[in-house]
């Protein structure tokens, strides 16, 4: 009966974070405000949200990705939804493809920092993965109060367009609509893709607008006239097509769509599905809220395999990884998790779920190299609070073993996709292939936490640290300060650790609802079949 009732409360804390995501959403949808709406449809214009869905196929998943990118950023500004863009991986015609979509209400579809970086991820996408990827255009180019930020380095603006010539190369398709405005260094996109369609009386590219033409040369001349729809098909030759609607325009990039050939996949096994045994909407329960008790990982994987199996590898061996064999939705993968459960090992010491230890780190390690050997994708499922510490691991070699672990993970060259379940803290994030080790997708689940170390130990170790500056200063702290600065600590921790905190940067693609882990893990796997380029792998030097 206790474990019933742990579950039914577990169960609520769950939905209502799933609740809590699904409000932000419907906020985060609404782009720069109804206001700035009303404004579109003056212009006979259509939001982004509403572009990408009448090009999408109706049938189809539209797998968002980037939903909470600068979320609780930029507020001095204004604030910046879904880093001025919405995007994802979609199908058109039958075709799975990248979308991104200028959303033209927030800041008339200017460029902040994160939206670059957004951009920047969706191409990353489309190269990797061997997809088309189609751009509608509404920008009014880079967000000038901020143009430090996003114009000159190597991860701003300009990558965009070096991007555009490395797809072009790679022979990955791009199809630019200019719905609005794409002024300045933004109008190389379209010209940089392989067909550029325009929509009369609302798009244009220039590389100057009307008033600085007129600052820089004398010259009058109004928008349509310098860099509309019919100059560019009629007399600059720069446009492929014009169109009086949006809506005709996107019916010609379906029309493109479906004349695309198809790649040679990546030949990633696969078979017909068979649903899970165990109801995915159990996911729900097992972890408790703020995850502080011990669960089995086991039970989670059995909620997202197909028929609830599961091919465990070395089962008696490295018990706080769990690795093995199992299928998603038809497709062939590698399973590498965390077990959280407190184990005894053979000789009776106790292990602690989530840590890694030298025995786990081996065999993670081989088993990676395993799925590398046999072109087998990886899922990691992070729950992890890092490698264990003190001197019965050091003397083992823990640092030894959790570099063999690192080694493989970074020089894997099957595609890797990572879900953050619950803790994701130090060199755990790593060795479980966090963001910087290039997973092909990585989400977060609401019970996500992204941090060098748990916030316990983190806020205990600033406190000692801000105390021992502030006594060094001759100043007197009374236990009451300790407390209220142990207070400001933990709550500034616990907003930096917050899925949302690393949605809103990118460190994640997006927040999802656990039930739909399985849905989206085979989405990203159908779009990395699309990729047959696989290198040999291998790993280097690697102590033994």
């Amino acid at each position: 009966m206790t474990i019933n009732l742990d579950f039914n409360k577990n169960e609520d804390a769950m939905k209502m974070a799933i609740s809590r995501i699904k409000q932000l959403k419907l906020k985060i949808e609404e782009g720069g405000g109804k206001k700035a709406i009303e404004k579109q449809r003056e212009k006979n214009k259509l939001t982004a949200r509403e572009r990408i869905e009448y090009l999408q196929d109706a049938e189809k998943p539209f797998t968002e990705i980037g939903t909470f990118a600068g979320y609780g950023m930029y507020e001095e500004y204004g604030g910046c939804p879904a880093g001025g863009t919405v995007a994802g991986i979609g199908y058109v015609s039958g075709k799975q493809c990248v979308i991104v979509a200028n959303d033209q209400t927030v800041k008339a579809g200017a460029w902040f920092p994160i939206t670059g970086k957004k951009n920047l991820r969706m191409q990353e996408i489309a190269m990797e993965n061997k997809l088309p990827i189609i751009y509608l255009v509404d920008s009014a180019g880079v967000f000038l109060p901020m143009q430090d930020e996003i114009f000159p380095d190597k991860e701003h603006f300009g990558r965009i367009f070096r991007n555009n010539a490395k797809m072009s190369a790679m022979g990955i398709s791009q199809i630019a609509a200019v719905m609005g405005p794409c002024v300045a260094g933004g109008a190389y996109l379209p010209i940089m893709s392989d067909e550029t369609l325009m929509v009369e009386g609302n798009g244009s590219i220039y590389l100057a607008g009307p008033y600085l033409v007129k600052a820089a040369i004398g010259e009058n001349i109004d928008s349509e006239t310098l860099g509309g729809a019919a100059t560019h098909t009629e007399i600059s030759g720069i446009a492929d097509y014009k169109f009086k609607t949006e809506k005709e325009c996107l019916d010609q990039v379906k029309k493109i769509m479906s004349k695309l050939g198809a790649n040679s996949s990546a030949g990633f096994n696969k078979n017909k599905f068979i649903p899970p045994k165990n109801n995915t909407k159990n996911l729900y329960g097992i972890l408790s809220e703020g995850n502080n008790s011990p669960y089995d990982m086991l039970g989670i994987v059995k909620c997202i395999t197909d028929d609830s199996e599961f091919e465990e590898f070395k089962m008696d061996y490295g018990k706080t990884i769990l690795c093995g064999y199992a299928r998603i939705d038809g497709w062939a993968v590698g399973i590498v998790a965390n077990q959280r459960l407190n184990i005894k090992n053979k000789k009776g010491e106790l292990q602690i779920g989530g840590v890694i230890y030298n025995d786990s780190a081996d065999k993670a390690a081989r088993f990676i190299m395993n799925c590398n050997q046999k072109k087998i994708p990886l899922i990691f499922l992070q729950d992890v609070t890092g490698f264990m510490v003190g001197s019965r691991s050091e003397h083992s070699g823990i640092i030894k073993d959790g570099a063999k672990m690192v080694n493989a993970v970074a020089n894997s060259v099957v595609p890797k996709i990572t879900v953050i379940i619950g803790n994701s803290y130090g060199a755990g994030n790593y060795a479980m292939c966090g963001k910087a080790y290039d997973p092909r997708f990585i989400f977060a689940w609401p019970s996500a936490k992204i941090a060098v170390m748990g916030g316990e130990q983190a806020a205990k170790t600033l406190l000692q640290i801000q105390v021992a500056s502030l006594k060094a200063k001759g100043k007197e702290i009374t236990p009451e300060d300790e407390n209220k600065l142990l207070s400001e600590i933990i709550q500034r921790y616990e907003k930096q650790t917050s899925p949302y905190y690393a949605a809103a940067r990118l460190w994640v693609d997006d927040i999802i609802d656990p039930a739909d882990t399985r849905k989206i893990i085979s989405e990203c796997l159908t779009a990395a079949n699309n990729n047959n380029e696989i290198a040999d792998f291998k790993t280097g030097v690697i102590q033994v």
